[in-house]
């Protein structure tokens, strides 16, 4: 066996480090910059001597690079591999590598190694990819959707295919259920589920928003009422739509809303199965599956007395609920594909959206959920002039989607984010090159676009 010390020290390495493309740093066990090699320069777009003898706070707080692999190094003492961005947005995928002193026990870092690669254009033509493959996936949305007359269910999502599995078990029986979820998610899309999907499917499917209806109108509507029960009544009475929902369902959204005398006797006719109309004595028997939903939180309604905790026992036999869009990140795009096509068709149109712009409308939050996707498709048809929905008109319009919508504080969403960065691009094209034109050449836009563009920020060329 050979005795030669193979060993390399540091120093030794640093002309292999400085030969290499990928940017090295090397901190000592404090964090702090005591070598860097040329590559650094280009990668992190600084000098050398903007970094050396910096701390990974300090250079952090600079926007050197964000967030920093060193401090997690030293904090986890393990090797670890990040991506992250420098000051002007480039992706980088970043190892830092403890190194210890040997013999030390407990174990003592004497440094961190890290070293960075650029993988912006790799992240580019990954994003490519999967838009590509999503829209591939788009065109198998006769396989993945559930027909429910003019309406589609959407369940490319595990989340969503869940539900509507639950959803046609459920329908099978008559069980009372209970829909949850907020506004827009398509929680009557669900309910006609339970009713298409049963055997009660030949019979009425009746809707009633609870929250829609005047409080003093609300028992007559659903109960109905005989001739004479009060002023202005029919004189032949009329029938509610409990018993107009006779062996088949009825749907009671936004049963949070329903007032509290009202829930007394809601809660009767479920125990009894018979409603009595209003100036009636005679009960009438009924037969009717009882499907509500709520967007709010009956338990906590419950606690304020705000809504009787033995109806609601009653109502949420079994309960299924529908998550929110930005958590069911694959339904976004056959959704968009969906309502794009129904647009299309009921406007005598023949527009598409490129694929830049759905990749906005992927990543965007819809805090108004199914509703809200459904409305901005629409109004994208019919404002845009060209047959090509642009991400230039995605943005504006997200943009004012974000100001009309207040529930949106991260700052106008994806919008404010989207204009931060151009700007920043543009800032740093500006300090790269000499002329629009130029610009627009390395930006792959026209020249027009630019000049528009740089109005609109106030940078001046």
């Amino acid at each position: 066996m050979s005795n030669i010390d193979t060993t390399i020290t540091v120093k030794e390495l640093l002309p292999i480090f400085e030969g290499i493309t990928d940017a090295v740093f090397i901190d000592d066990a404090d964090g702090i910059c005591q070598w860097c090699n040329d590559a650094c320069e280009d990668m992190y777009n600084t000098t050398i001597e903007e970094i050396q003898g910096k701390t990974v706070d300090e250079l952090e707080k600079m926007g050197i690079f964000s967030p920093s692999v060193t401090k997690r190094v030293l904090e986890e003492k393990r090797e670890l591999t990040i991506i992250h961005k420098n000051r002007y947005g480039k992706m980088l995928l970043t190892t830092g590598t403890p190194i210890f002193i040997p013999g030390q026990k407990p174990a003592k870092m004497s440094m961190v190694i890290t070293t960075s690669r650029d993988i912006t254009q790799l992240s580019r033509t990954t994003e490519k990819t999967n838009a590509a493959r999503a829209l591939l996936n788009a065109k198998k949305i006769s396989s993945q959707q559930f027909d429910i007359a003019d309406n589609k269910v959407i369940a490319s999502s595990e989340a969503m295919q869940n539900v509507m599995m639950l959803a046609k078990r459920l329908a099978s029986v008559n069980t009372t259920v209970l829909i949850t979820g907020e506004s827009g998610v398509g929680k009557g899309l669900i309910a006609k589920t339970l009713h298409e999907e049963g055997n009660r499917w030949k019979e009425p499917f009746v809707t009633v928003n609870c929250g829609a209806i005047p409080e003093n109108l609300i028992e007559s509507e659903l109960f109905g009422y005989v001739a004479g029960a009060f002023t202005g009544s029919r004189s032949g009475g009329k029938k509610g739509l409990f018993e107009a929902a006779q062996n088949g369902t009825i749907f009671l959204d936004e049963i949070s809303e329903l007032p509290l005398n009202l829930q007394v006797k809601l809660l009767q006719v479920i125990q009894e199965r018979q409603i009595t109309p209003v100036g009636s004595t005679e009960a009438i028997p009924i037969d009717v599956r009882i499907v509500s939903a709520t967007n709010r939180d009956l338990e906590t309604l419950v606690k304020e007395g705000k809504f009787r905790e033995d109806l609601y026992y009653r109502l949420n036999v079994v309960p299924l609920n529908v998550p929110p869009l930005r958590e069911r990140h694959e339904d976004i795009l056959p959704l968009i594909q969906l309502n794009l096509a129904k647009c299309n068709r009921n406007l005598h149109e023949n527009k598409r959206i490129s694929s830049d712009a759905l990749s906005i409308l992927i990543k965007y939050p819809w805090p108004g959920n199914t509703r809200e996707l459904q409305n901005i498709v629409e109004r994208l048809l019919i404002t845009t002039s060209h047959d090509v929905i642009s991400s230039e008109d995605i943005f504006e319009f997200i943009k004012q989607a974000a100001e009309e919508n207040t529930s949106i504080s991260v700052d106008l969403s994806l919008a404010a984010a989207m204009e931060k960065a151009e700007k920043e691009i543009l800032e740093q094209a500006l300090e790269n090159y000499k002329s629009t034109r130029a610009i627009a050449k390395v930006l792959q836009v026209s020249q027009p676009t630019i000049v528009r563009k740089l109005n609109k920020y106030g940078l001046v060329k």
